[in-house]
């Protein structure tokens, strides 16, 4: 699988980033199964989060084992400097590891959020501590919502971010107003050597109804293989990002490790996702607690 530098932290990650959302409400059966199907497919890069459900805890029997060989990063979603201190202990206590390589100030998708993380007894100032007492090795910045990049602009303005995970797709960068604000954003990554990560890549629309919900996502993802290898395609031609995250549900990432195989043009990616006219951004409708 294609590795690509992880801005100034240096670590070669897979261009495919494990997403352990797909691991919340698994058992560890399946949890096992769907961590060996990316390890074998060579995926280096595992990014979990306090918030999702017991992740953390499908995780830990298995890193007793793969700790050493892989990048793991982890998320609090607490927006206090106590409160996420406590999360991020947790969090480790959870893993069953003495140290993440990086911890990511999680769901920050707009100013009001990031002032609070940022601000006095935010967040920030527990991860920072985190930082310095090596629990953890590297700061980054998450975010959903249509926001998200001008957000994670701002953010890398208050504080040097190793790495920022901000959503883009093919439906998403057509907006003008979010393509500028990402332009923007990956413009000063790359001044700054920031590690540019992206989710929502397979993100096909909000779930239409919720009787349709038939996978763990909270949006619906594309589920044709050729479309799914469209989406993965698309995202990967930008040299900007240095992964993007799988989707968040285990039956999906086969077809993901088939797409980063066997590419397509990026002009053939956008001819095969255009002609879905039910193609539009995950962001108009989200859960409360995304």
């Amino acid at each position: 699988m294609e590795r690509r530098r992880l801005g100034g932290l240096g670590h070669e990650s897979t261009v495919l980033i494990y997403g352990a959302a797909a691991l919340a409400e698994v058992d560890q059966d399946m949890a096992d199964a769907s961590l060996q199907e990316a390890r074998a497919a060579g995926i280096n890069h595992f990014d979990v989060a306090a918030d999702y459900g017991d992740a953390e805890l499908r995780l830990a029997p298995w890193l007793r084992e793969a700790r050493s060989d892989i990048f793991l990063a982890t998320k609090t979603g607490e927006r206090d400097r106590d409160a996420a201190w406590t999360q991020i202990n947790q969090s480790l206590e959870r893993l069953g590891t003495d140290r993440v390589d990086l911890l990511q100030l999680h769901s920050v998708g707009d100013l009001e959020t990031l002032d609070r993380v940022t601000g006095s007894v935010g967040a920030l100032e527990a991860a920072v501590r985190a930082q310095e007492e090596g629990l953890v090795g590297a700061v980054g910045v998450t975010g959903h919502t249509h926001t998200a990049p001008r957000t994670h602009l701002e953010a890398l303005r208050r504080h040097p971010f190793a790495t920022v995970l901000t959503p883009i797709n093919l439906v998403l960068f057509q907006r003008d107003d979010y393509r500028s604000d990402y332009d923007a954003l990956v413009t000063e990554a790359q001044r700054q050597g920031v590690g540019l990560m992206a989710i929502k890549t397979v993100a096909r629309r909000n779930w239409p109804a919720a009787s349709q919900q038939d996978l763990a996502t909270w949006y619906e993802p594309h589920k044709d293989p050729e479309r799914i290898r469209a989406a993965v395609s698309w995202a990967l031609s930008r040299p900007e990002l240095t992964g993007i995250a799988t989707p968040g549900d285990v039956n999906l990432l086969r077809h993901v490790v088939a797409a980063e195989r066997d590419r397509m043009t990026k002009q053939d990616a956008e001819q095969v996702l255009a002609a879905d006219p039910d193609y539009s951004s995950p962001f108009e409708s989200m859960p409360a607690d995304t």
